[in-house]
């Protein structure tokens, strides 16, 4: 079985100009809880989980990256929950996504996309043909798959 039999689409995705506020709306509206962040092209350039958001929304008792204080994202342990909260729907998405995105080939084999998840601890795949999203696997797509006839 290979990535296009079972994977998803079309994708909920978002672009590279959009604000956390719009990841945000998408995840609340979609059910969902990660989704790939796409170029022009409709190619993968990050990933921007709910991990990702609640880095920023939670408190953070160790010092901060800087670069975030920098830019505005976060400011310090004396702002409140609600205004941090508040502070990153306005952020741009790339100013928080995971810019390492692990993706598969339209064509690969359902067995190498177990490993790669397992291995990799992750939750969802973002697939490609010729460079281009074109579907997403999350674990229990390959679970449900793998298992169905055998159940």
């Amino acid at each position: 079985m290979q990535a296009h039999e079972i994977m998803i689409s079309p994708v909920y995705k978002v672009k590279v100009d959009d604000t956390v506020r719009s990841v945000v709306e998408k995840f609340i509206k979609y059910r969902i809880s990660g989704m790939p962040v796409v170029n022009d092209r409709n190619e993968i350039v990050a990933y921007i989980s709910d991990g990702d958001i609640m880095r920023y929304i939670g408190k953070h008792e160790d010092q901060v990256v800087d670069f975030f204080f920098y830019m505005g994202v976060i400011h310090g342990d004396d702002e409140q929950y609600e205004e941090r909260a508040k502070r990153i729907l306005n952020v741009n998405v790339l100013a928080i996504a995971q810019k390492k995105v692990y993706t598969v080939a339209w064509d690969e084999d359902i067995e190498n996309i177990a490993a790669l998840l397992g291995k990799k601890r992750i939750k969802k795949l973002p697939v490609e043909r010729r460079g281009v999203l074109v579907g997403i696997i999350s674990r229990g797509d390959v679970i449900r798959h793998s298992f169905k006839s055998l159940l």
